[in-house]
């Protein structure tokens, strides 16, 4: 539902997309990772992986 603006008129998408962006902000990635390149610097993959790998105890090798 659209919410009515000051004036009377209707909030159109754009004004409600901002709106919402101020309050929430960017939460979701503009591509997911299955629409971007292997390796590319966007690509999380590699460093959660390097990540996890970092976080294994000496002892488990």
């Amino acid at each position: 539902m659209a919410e009515k603006k000051p004036e009377g008129r209707p909030e159109t998408a754009w004004e409600r997309r901002k709106r919402l962006a101020t309050v929430f902000g960017d939460v979701l990635p503009d591509t997911t990772s299955d629409e971007r390149e292997p390796g590319s610097r966007e690509s999380g993959e590699e460093r959660g992986e390097a990540w996890l790998k970092a976080q294994v105890p000496p002892h488990h090798g």
